[in-house]
């Protein structure tokens, strides 16, 4: 299998850094933390303008029609620059939940205002602590309505709508909820990073349209592969953006007239993450082309989640005193790390499930 990206590929990475290194810059992300806004939404609607909220939606629902890899391409430079939008949220989560679970008529609805970024939409699925298996579900619908509670539900604060996972008789749903409706409640959750807010979601009997395309356990389960492979590559690209940070450092800081790069210690220490970044991405990319193969989603996701805590925690140490501070810029990758770390159930959980799709490929009576 060959991990070698095509021209188009290189040329879609290289400009979403460029957009990157414009909007997203230590300076502004701090301004955005003082101010308690979260999210640029001049980057966001740069993205939308050139295309990349829309990569991996179809064209005839107004995206450009791209395939999984490129989305995860987008993903991978947005976690390198710790980028302040909605992106995983609506574009990685909601969007492809509708691609999977809605009907062609229900994605002409939704889809094309997610394409072109203007509305946002979440995914919720959390009820609070627990892995994205963690059943049975409170949030119930009946009808064309909906009761329960989610939290926290990632950039729930500036969604339009959110996907819901419910019970509908007994069965996993997906269901499609708008957020300004009175029976609808929303309360900000303070979290760790500030760079992506939190909150939970309220549901007294809200309208809801229930995505009628599939449902079911097995379906929730393959969206949470989905889910998995694109977060691993914004941590993988998290990772790359803190350990190059930590070289540039050491690069720079002189100890006893020396590099602190130089020294052996600490070239070790560079060179460890550098080899658990270059299998994680592997992973990662293998996951990407191996569409419905839990095994490759799990494995990416615990080792992406592994190198991105490391280089986060390594970047922070090696910086000294210093990269405890405010002015520092290793708190952007130390918050954000953590916070993915449990965004879709920890390394426990999905090592959980990596050993139950392994005893299934062992066993397929086991699975039946």
């Amino acid at each position: 299998m060959s991990f070698t990206l095509t021209e188009e590929q290189s040329l879609l990475r290289d400009q979403v850094r460029a957009v990157c290194d414009e909007h997203a810059q230590p300076e502004i992300l701090r301004e955005l933390i003082t101010s308690n806004v979260g999210w640029r939404e001049e980057l966001w609607r740069v993205m939308g303008e050139l295309g990349l909220l829309g990569a991996a939606i179809p064209e005839s629902y107004g995206g450009v029609g791209l395939g999984a890899l490129e989305l995860a391409l987008i993903n991978q430079e947005l976690g390198r620059a710790v980028a302040p939008v909605p992106f995983f949220s609506s574009t990685c989560m909601a969007a492809e939940a509708i691609k999977h679970a809605a009907t062609p008529a229900q994605q002409a609805q939704w889809l094309p205002d997610l394409a072109s970024g203007t509305r946002i939409a979440t995914f919720a699925w959390a009820e609070g602590p627990g892995s994205p298996s963690t059943r049975p579900l409170s949030t119930t619908v009946a009808g064309a309505r909906i009761s329960g509670a989610k939290m926290p539900v990632p950039d729930a604060g500036v969604a339009d709508f959110c996907v819901v996972l419910a019970d509908r008789k007994g069965e996993d749903t997906l269901a499609v909820v708008e957020l300004d409706q009175a029976q609808v409640g929303r309360t900000t959750l303070d979290g760790f990073d500030e760079l992506r807010h939190h909150a939970e979601i309220r549901f007294d009997d809200a309208r809801c349209e229930v995505l009628e395309g599939a449902s079911g356990s097995a379906v929730v389960a393959q969206l949470f592969d989905t889910f998995a492979t694109l977060q691993a590559f914004e941590q993988v690209g998290g990772a790359e953006g803190a350990l190059y940070m930590a070289r540039d450092y050491t690069l720079e800081r002189h100890i006893f007239g020396r590099q602190l790069g130089s020294y052996q210690a600490v070239k070790h220490k560079l060179a460890d993450i550098l080899a658990a970044l270059e299998l994680a991405s592997a992973n990662a990319l293998h996951a990407a082309a191996s569409p419905g193969n839990t095994i490759a989603a799990a494995t990416a996701r615990i080792g992406s989640t592994e190198v991105y805590e490391t280089a986060a925690r390594e970047n922070l140490q090696l910086h000294g005193g210093i990269g405890f501070t405010w002015e520092a810029n290793c708190h952007f990758h130390y918050r954000r790390a953590r916070l993915l770390a449990l965004s879709l159930g920890s390394i426990e959980a999905w090592t959980d499930v990596l050993i139950d799709a392994l005893a299934d490929e062992a066993d397929p009576s086991r699975a039946a």
